[in-house]
């Protein structure tokens, strides 16, 4: 998995539009999703705003703002019905006045620029940790092994050089 440093630091230049698209986030979150979620979408807001140039600084606050739950919500699978919390794409973007191509263009552009794929472990919340087989696949003496079935000692090395999130007997 390898450590990312995530923060919500953002260049002076970019705070006043980083607040922006995150005033809109965080209510879209807590009306429709968790804080687990407004979370990542600030992280992601905060790694958008410290790229040079940044996307952000072309086009409107709500496209961004709706680009990047759309992105974070690709990642995690929010748009699957069987999964909590859901919504659909079409109602993502209606909540944030873009048409659902806009919004699916935005969240492509963000999706490239920080490297995001479909669980993706630098991006996947919290809760979605234990069952992302991305954060725990692993390669020891060069086969592929799930980290949760080796010995512990192992499991330490691996946490302590940031392959894995935590060590899964101490969660």
């Amino acid at each position: 998995m390898g450590k990312v440093s995530k923060s919500e630091n953002v260049p002076k230049s970019m705070q006043t539009l980083f607040d922006s698209v995150v005033e809109l986030t965080d209510l879209f979150s807590e009306k429709n999703l968790n804080e687990e979620y407004a979370q990542e979408i600030r992280y992601a807001t905060a790694a958008l705003c410290r790229k040079r140039p940044s996307p952000l600084l072309k086009g409107r606050v709500n496209t961004w703002a709706c680009g990047i739950t759309y992105a974070i919500g690709f990642v995690n699978f929010l748009f699957d019905k069987a999964d909590e919390p859901y919504i659909s794409a079409i109602d993502l973007c209606k909540e944030y006045g873009v048409s659902k191509s806009t919004g699916g263009a935005k969240s492509k552009i963000i999706k490239d620029t920080l490297n995001m794929m479909q669980l993706d472990p630098h991006w996947c919340v919290e809760s979605k940790l234990d069952d992302n087989p991305m954060v725990w696949i692993i390669q020891v003496d060069g086969f592929m092994v799930d980290a949760r079935s080796l010995p512990r000692n192992i499991q330490e090395i691996a946490y302590e050089k940031g392959i894995i999130p935590y060590i899964p007997a101490d969660k």
